[in-house]
């Protein structure tokens, strides 16, 4: 079985292989190239991201820097994605993101990991698991998201947290390591920052 096979497979591997490493390096040049437009350039942003991506919906946008392993090639956006700046996407393994979720700046997603075992650790070996995040979640700044973990629909990752473990439909996830605080509630439809009142009319 080769390197790449066994990366494919979520087994350990070493991610130093030659031929991994000629595949990759051309999607960390592209990436590097990407990181040098200006604000403005969101055409030459989206062309990036449809080229690139596994999957990319529509009107996505990242605020630069961006970081990812493999350029993002490992990466699958839903349509009308926000990501702030220095988004870091270790795509070694696969990331699936549904539409309309939002990250914050500094938000870390991880799929790559490395053995416990000391001896295979030092080989520099790693294997890698996918992370799923559901639609319309929102990942505040810098939220760190563990390989192999699922969010789901509509939840509210607070700021700073850890996620180790899968976080289910509508809620509210606080801390390290994450926990949920709450479920979404009627409340938050009616205020949107402690008692200040949302005022729908006007945003009608």
């Amino acid at each position: 079985m080769t390197q790449r096979e066994r990366m494919i497979k979520g087994l350990i591997y070493d991610p130093m292989d030659e031929e991994l490493l000629k595949e990759q390096f051309p999607f960390q040049d592209m990436l590097w190239e990407f990181n040098q437009l200006k604000p403005s350039d969101i055409v030459k942003k989206e062309q990036y991201m449809k080229a690139v991506f596994a999957e990319c919906g529509e009107k996505c946008y990242i605020e630069l820097p961006f970081h990812a392993n493999w350029g993002g090639s490992h990466v699958h956006f839903g349509s009308g994605v926000y990501a702030n700046s220095n988004l870091t996407l270790v795509d070694d393994g696969h990331i699936y993101v549904g539409d309309k979720v939002m990250f914050g700046p500094n938000v870390t997603i991880a799929t790559a990991n490395h053995p416990i075992d000391p001896e295979l650790r030092a080989r520099g070996l790693q294997y890698n698991k996918d992370v799923r995040i559901g639609e319309n979640a929102w990942l505040g700044a810098g939220v760190i998201v563990v390989p192999g973990v699922t969010i789901g629909k509509n939840v509210v990752i607070g700021a700073g947290s850890v996620v180790t473990k899968d976080i289910p439909d509508n809620v509210v996830a606080v801390g390290n390591p994450c926990r949920v605080l709450r479920e979404v509630s009627e409340r938050d439809r009616k205020y949107f920052y402690k008692n200040e009142p949302i005022d729908r009319e006007e945003l009608e």
